[in-house]
Order: C-alpha cells, then sequence, then structure tokens
C-alpha cells in the first residue's frame, strides 16, 4: 500500500512562509542594512540618521544605482559591462564642453537660454551614451566578441577620449538650470504630490504584474499578499518624503514661496526622482515584457532559448543599447552633481555598479537578479561609504571594509543557493 502526500492547505500563514523562503536572500540583505544603518547611527551619535545626511545618502547613491539598474540586465544574460563609469564620465565631459563652451561658439555672443541649453545638452549627453551602447552592443552580439574584452578595451578608449575631450582641464558644469539635474530638489508640497503619483503607479503596476503573469499561465501569489507588499513600499516611500521634507536645517525658508524646483536642501531630491524613474521603467520591462523574459531566459539557458526561438543576438544587442542609454542618464547627473567635467570621471563607478548588483543578489552565472535587489545593494555601498566619511576613517580602510562586505555577501548567495 503506498503512501499518499496530503496537500498542504493554502492559509494565510502558509502563504507568507512561502514568501519568505522564496525571497529569504533578499530579505536578509534588507536586514543587514537596517543593521548597518544602526551601527552606524550608534557609532555617531545619532548623525548618520538625521534627515539631513539621510537626504544626502540616497543623493550620492544615485549614480551607482543609474548604472547598476542597467547592469543588472547585463549580468542576467549571462555578460559584464566594464566600461558604465567610463563612459557616464566621458558623456559628463562632453556635456559640461557643450555648457560651457559649444552652446557660446554656435550661438554667439552669449549662446542659448540657460533652461534650453540644460535640457539640449542632457539630451546630447544621453545620445552619446546610447550610440556608444549601440556601437558596443553591435561588436558583442553580431561580431561574437566576448563582452569582457570589448567592454575592457572600451574602458581604456574612454579614458583615452576623456583626455582628448578634456585637454587635461577641469570644464565646470554649473551654469544656472543644469545644476538643479543632480544638486536641485522639489519643492515640499510638490514632492507629497509626486509621492502621491508614485503609489498610485505602484498600485497600477501590480495589478497590470498580476495580468499579465495570469495570461501567461504564471502562478499567481494571493491579491492580499500582493496587496501588502505593495501597501509595504508605498509606506516606505511616503516616509522617505516625511524625512526629506524636513532635512532642511532652516524649515521655514521652505515654504511654498520657494521655486517647484530649487537648491535649498529641503524635499525631494532631483537625482532621486530620476533614479526612480528609471528603476520603475525598467523593473516593468525586466518582469512584464517579452524582452524582460527573453533576458532572463537567455541567461538561465542560452541554448534553450535559442532552441525555443529567441532572437539571442538581438536581445543582447537591445541590452547594452539600454545600457549605454542609462550611462547617458548617468553621466549628466555625474556632470551636474559634481559641478565639474574632469580628467578622472567615472573612475571606478564600473565596480561599483557590479557589487550593487552581486550585493543584490543577481548572479554572476546569469539568469537571476532584481532591479530592487541592485537598488538595495547600492544603498548599503552608499550606507558603508558614508558611515565611514562620517567617521573620518581613511579611504583606504573604506576600499578595504567594502571589499569584504563584498566578499561575505558572494559567500551567502553561495550558502543560500547550496542550502535552498
Amino acid at each position: 500500500m503506498s503512501a499518499v502526500s496530503t496537500p498542504q492547505k493554502s492559509t494565510p500563514m502558509n502563504a507568507i512562509s512561502r514568501a519568505v523562503r522564496g525571497n529569504l536572500q533578499t530579505y536578509a540583505l534588507v536586514i543587514a542594512m537596517i543593521v548597518i544603518w544602526l551601527l552606524f547611527a550608534a557609532l555617531t551619535n545619532g548623525i548618520y540618521l538625521s534627515a539631513r545626511n539621510f537626504s544626502n545618502l540616497f543623493r550620492q547613491m544615485t549614480i551607482t544605482a543609474i548604472l547598476s539598474v542597467g547592469m543588472v540586465l547585463v549580468i542576467v544574460t549571462g555578460n559584464i559591462d566594464l566600461s558604465v563609469g567610463k563612459l557616464a564620465g566621458y558623456v559628463s565631459v562632453v556635456v559640461a564642453t557643450f555648457q560651457l563652451r559649444t552652446w557660446i561658439a554656435l550661438f554667439p555672443p552669449d549662446g542659448l537660454p540657460p533652461l534650453f541649453a540644460a535640457i539640449l545638452s542632457s539630451l546630447v549627453g544621453i545620445g552619446v551614451g546610447t550610440l556608444y551602447g549601440v556601437l558596443q552592443g553591435w561588436i558583442i552580439a553580431y561580431l561574437n566578441v566576448p563582452a569582457f574584452i570589448v567592454t575592457l578595451g572600451s574602458m581604456w578608449a574612454l579614458n583615452g577620449l576623456i583626455l582628448i575631450q578634456t585637454e587635461g582641464r577641469t570644464i565646470a558644469a554649473n551654469q544656472d538650470y543644469f545644476e538643479l539635474i543632480g544638486q536641485g530638489y522639489v519643492r515640499t508640497d510638490v514632492s507629497w504630490v509626486v509621492g502621491a503619483i508614485v503609489v498610485v503607479i505602484l498600485f497600477i503596476t501590480m495589478f497590470l504584474g498580476r495580468q499579465q503573469k495570469s495570461k501567461y499561465g504564471f502562478s499567481l501569489s494571493p491579491l492580499w499578499m500582493d496587496l501588502l507588499k505593495t501597501g509595504f513600499f508605498a509606506v516606505l516611500m511616503l516616509g522617505y518624503i516625511f524625512v526629506v521634507n524636513h532635512s532642511s536645517d532652516n524649515p521655514e525658508a521652505c515654504g511654498s514661496t520657494l521655486p517647484i524646483i530649487h537648491d535649498k536642501s529641503c524635499g525631494l531630491p532631483i537625482p532621486v526622482i530620476i533614479l526612480a524613474l528609471c528603476a520603475v521603467i525598467v523593473a516593468y520591462m525586466s518582469g512584464n515584457t517579452k524582452f524582460g523574459r527573453h533576458a532572463y531566459a537567455i541567461g538561465g539557458n542560452m541554448e534553450a532559448s535559442r532552441l525555443s526561438g529567441i532572437n539571442i543576438k538581438r536581445n543582447i544587442f537591445s541590452v547594452f543599447v539600454l545600457m549605454g542609454l542609462l550611462c547617458g542618464v548617468s553621466g549628466v547627473v555625474m556632470a551636474s552633481y559634481i559641478g565639474y567635467g574632469t580628467i578622472a570621471a567615472g573612475g571606478g563607478y564600473e565596480l561599483d555598479a557590479i557589487a550593487a548588483c552581486i550585493l543584490g543578489g543577481t548572479s554572476t552565472l546569469g539568469g537571476v537578479g532584481t532591479i530592487f535587489g541592485a537598488m538595495v545593494g547600492a544603498l548599503i555601498m552608499a550606507s558603508l561609504t558614508n558611515g565611514l566619511q562620517i567617521l573620518n576613517v581613511p579611504s583606504a580602510w573604506q576600499y578595504v571594509v567594502k571589499g569584504a562586505v563584498l566578499i561575505i555577501a558572494v559567500y551567502a548567495d553561495v550558502y543560500f543557493k547550496k542550502n535552498r
């Protein structure tokens, strides 16, 4: 007589238990981040978690985080891009050159009005990044040159292009309006409106995602669980807005008399809004479109993907074009945030972006990784840097600590996979 297994009854506790087991690594990462915050808060007598520093922390992570948004899909397809830091740096010096010299040379004697100049310079920067992504993607996807070799060569080539573009000098990029892209804030009352719009978008995205999964026959988690998860993120975001709205040392200067976009250190930072837009759009693409599903399928099993009719070359080409576009966005933010285009622009950002993805659970073997995980990974990297800087730890030891954290994270990834 054979034993018959009894199906486990579906209860809210069982559903929560399955969700926790399925996302154990993500929850462990979030807990680790909270522990880091509490540790630095204790070591800095609360300065670390002050509203002002909290606002700066999220602003500091934006360049790395925007790069990691694209890097997730690059690694998911089984590739790597070592050129993202230098490409963003090259875009930053090109944009700085347009801001300081090109518009005046083309439209003498005063150049374009500052607002139009800032908009056109940003579009030029994003265009340069995208075109470079097209070139690099074409070589990798259609000429079958390994991504590691192509992007390593690109890193050197872009370093040379930066030196040629700057002629060894620093180029100012702190003109009116343009500097607000990386250093500006949205007025506090408008920040709440932005928050309300994002909450609505979060819930619409959740329902669209469920609709897509149902359409393609994927199993759906209980509706109440998705509502609870989305509501949790909505509360987190509204809490963040509350904190940054009170980050100014002079709250009376943050009233409704300010312009909608200003530089008074209160309200949502503009670069954080840009990051959120990039992350939400790419996260939706990766989870709910054919492009995203094919990227994960290619990274999971390239041969099976080819046999099932997926156009591998076109998908990998598209992933690198998207990476180039995000390098363009990151380069514009970099030029505005730093205020200059320099010969060292973008140095080291490629390693930070890769580390953020791996910390966030993206597998170096391909096929696994999420945009949300990469955002948490980028936040952990920024949290470590910010906390160590407040404690005046020498930069040499900052590299040692970040390297050790990365190795521990990879070991934890291997451990969880073995015991899953």
